[in-house]
């Protein structure tokens, strides 16, 4: 089973290829959801980084609805990546009713190609998961970061394991959301190929009178060792 650690920095991507990770996820500000890295981001980490590297496509925290100036940075965003040399696309876009937005969807995925493309956890906010998963097959989306619309994957594991045997290896089903060490091999149990988890420990968390609560994390050298360890071993 592979490994994709959602990276949030520097030290955290290359923390996650010294442990031995398969891919990262590359973002910002994991503590609102993530969003699209700096540009000064994007090019050290292509330029240093040996192992595939999918890059989060979000220009700003709170739903996924955008603007037409929103949408148009995306693409933008879209393209340096490319130029950059990623291997993947994380990103989607859904209407004011929650559901799938397909037609800049279906342009965000024509855009990236030859990248891979995966919706990412918007999926989580659809009201239809099974209907929703056949959309973003015939979009040509290449795998889906869920929890199973819980707040943690382990909690969504009963629906989880339903959209993958829905997917018949037509689309990827990459749970995502409080994976550790302990869980991990319920999900390779479980026969999923891949898990998505940041393996992050806080490094600094102070309060600030000013900017509130700053807590900073990156994804940890051990922790990323003990998760592959158990799903080798289970």
């Amino acid at each position: 089973m592979k490994l994709e650690i959602c990276a949030n920095s520097y030290q955290s991507a290359m923390n996650a290829q010294e442990a031995g990770a398969h891919r990262v996820e590359l973002c910002s500000e994991l503590s609102i959801g993530g969003i699209t890295p700096s540009y000064a981001l994007l090019k050290k980490v292509s330029k240093e980084l040996t192992i595939p590297a999918h890059v989060l496509i979000r220009p700003r925290s709170g739903d996924f609805c955008y603007s037409e100036t929103e949408f148009s940075l995306m693409k933008e965003n879209i393209k340096l990546c490319k130029k950059l040399n990623f291997k993947g696309i994380v990103s989607g876009v859904l209407n004011p009713d929650n559901t799938i937005d397909i037609a800049r969807t279906k342009e965000l995925i024509a855009l990236s190609t030859p990248l891979t493309f995966t919706f990412h956890r918007a999926f989580d906010c659809v009201k239809n998961p099974k209907e929703t998963v056949e959309i973003l097959i015939n979009l040509g989306v290449h795998s889906i970061l869920t929890s199973g619309k819980q707040e943690k994957a382990a909690q969504g594991i009963v629906l989880l394991k339903e959209l993958n045997h829905l997917a018949k290896g037509r689309i990827i089903i990459l749970p995502g959301s409080g994976i550790n060490s302990t869980n991990a091999p319920l999900f390779q149990e479980a026969g999923f190929k891949e898990i998505h988890t940041s393996a992050s420990k806080t490094i600094r968390d102070e309060k600030n009178i000013f900017f509130g609560n700053t807590t900073q994390t990156v994804s940890d050298f051990r922790t990323i060792k003990e998760v592959l360890k158990m799903i080798k071993n289970a």
